[in-house]
């Protein structure tokens, strides 16, 4: 019989304010016990509704069924027939959105936690540091792909399966993408990034770092190369600003050159590296997306006495995951909705010293469907601040569009794919993740590499 809990079983996690004074991770999985015992909440439901929520495909009734058995060696082998990064994805997908989503014991009561299950299978697999035989007949063809985050890592471990010769060419010193630059080490230890690669280039794919495609070469660089098709996983690394004046007054960052400073060049660790972030005792962070989260905890953990999320809309728009805005206030993060900063302010120093702010009610809906925020006459105030972080989104980089002939662009800087394969408008170029959609989720960009590797392998067969 199935535990009809009308809960999940509890994720262990660190107290709030003893891990918002360490990088260390705040969430710390479950026990075998935990699992097997959240696993048998799962009905097992003959239409499988949860697989339908999930980019990826994963078999997630089979895989839960393994770990109802305790066969959790049998589990790690059914995540991953279909997904190549199951300890990222059971760490920061989305998954109230997707497969918890359709999840039917979600009508009545809290869904299964699918994706805290995901991970843990994961993190078994990891800790009994068993590597898989790996024997891939090679097929004598050689694709490119650019960008080692989630699209680019997919499809180069999709097409490693496959038999093909793929290189992964990564702008950075060190692969990985958003994984490694811009999720916080709290929410996703590099070290286990780290493994996740590994296991790709187990497959005997090739990263070469350090190479800025646009730049260093071009993509008909790498056709003359040899390379038959080449994927594009970019990413959308261009941050959005506000465009209000004191954007370059010192000490107002974009999220992305915050984040990757600290996750990535470990500014955290201090006198220890040669890129240190400053933050002052009362930080701002404007938006209230995940990445708005990242950067006020990290914030917090760099020793801000006060950090504030400045965002524009009420409660209800908030587009961060619930979970990270609970953690959020958990840490002591202040919420400062329905305000608009309209100019930040700076001191003779040349330094940000406060921020003017316009409070806000909603008004009508906008072309989005949400209602649209309007200013209410004379409510400005200042807020006082040392640190700002602009974290509003970000644009696909326009570097890959101005140098590569027949690749056409929406006019934001998106690149244009068919919905179906990924294909660009050049031929034998695919393309999928935040540089094809805007800034999105880990697990989306999977779907989109593991879709363009299909299509690619189909059109190699079709030739």
């Amino acid at each position: 019989m199935p535990n009809m809990s009308m809960t999940k079983v509890p994720m262990r996690e660190q107290e709030p304010d003893v891990r918002n004074k360490n990088f260390d991770e705040v969430a710390l999985g479950y026990t075998e016990d935990m699992a097997v015992e959240e696993a048998t909440r799962c009905l097992n439901c003959k239409n499988k509704p949860c697989t339908q929520g999930c980019p990826v495909n994963v078999p997630i009734p089979g895989f839960i069924e393994a770990v109802c058995a305790r066969d959790f060696d049998k589990a790690y082998e059914i995540i991953t027939s279909e997904n190549a990064l199951p300890a990222i994805c059971g760490r920061v997908c989305p998954q109230e959105n997707q497969c918890e989503g359709k999840c039917v014991r979600g009508i009545k009561g809290e869904p299964v936690s699918i994706g805290r299950l995901e991970r843990f299978v994961a993190d078994y697999h990891m800790a009994k540091g068993v590597k898989a035989d790996v024997k891939v007949e090679k097929n004598g063809h050689k694709v490119a792909v650019v960008g080692s985050g989630p699209a680019g890592i997919t499809c180069a471990g999709e097409l490693a399966k496959r038999g093909y010769d793929v290189t992964i060419f990564e702008a950075l010193h060190k692969a990985g993408g958003v994984l490694s630059y811009g999720i916080p080490e709290f929410r996703l230890p590099k070290a286990l990034v780290a493994k996740e690669i590994e296991n790709i280039t187990d497959l005997g794919v090739t990263i070469e770092t350090n190479v800025i495609v646009g730049r260093s070469v071009t993509v008909d660089d790498l056709f003359d190369r040899g390379f038959e098709s080449i994927f594009l996983g970019t990413g959308a690394g261009l941050p959005n600003f506000l465009r209000i004046p004191g954007e370059n007054l010192l000490g107002v960052y974009s999220a992305n050159e915050f984040l990757t400073r600290v996750n990535l060049m470990k500014a955290y660790k201090k006198g220890e590296v040669p890129t240190p972030i400053k933050v002052g005792k009362r930080v701002a962070v404007v938006g209230a997306g995940n990445v708005a989260m990242d950067a006020a905890r990290t914030a917090k953990r760099l020793g801000a006495e006060e950090v504030s999320i400045v965002y524009r809309r009420g409660p209800e728009e908030i587009p961060a995951r619930a979970e990270e805005v609970h953690h959020a206030k958990e840490e002591g993060i202040e919420f400062r909705l329905l305000n608009n900063p309209i100019k930040i302010l700076g001191n003779d120093d040349g330094y940000c010293c406060g921020m003017e702010i316009v409070k806000q009610e909603l008004g009508e809906p906008d072309a989005s469907g949400r209602r649209r925020p309007q200013p209410i006459e004379g409510s400005n105030y200042v807020l006082d601040v040392d640190t700002v972080v602009i974290a509003i989104g970000q644009s696909p980089n326009p570097l890959i569009r101005k140098t590569t002939e027949g690749l056409e662009t929406q006019k934001w800087g998106g690149i244009i794919v068919d919905e179906e394969t990924e294909q660009t408008t050049r031929e034998h170029v695919y393309a999928g993740g935040d540089a094809v959609t805007g800034a999105a989720t880990v697990i989306l960009a999977m779907g989109a590499g593991k879709k363009a590797a299909q299509a690619i392998d189909a059109s190699f067969k079709e030739s």
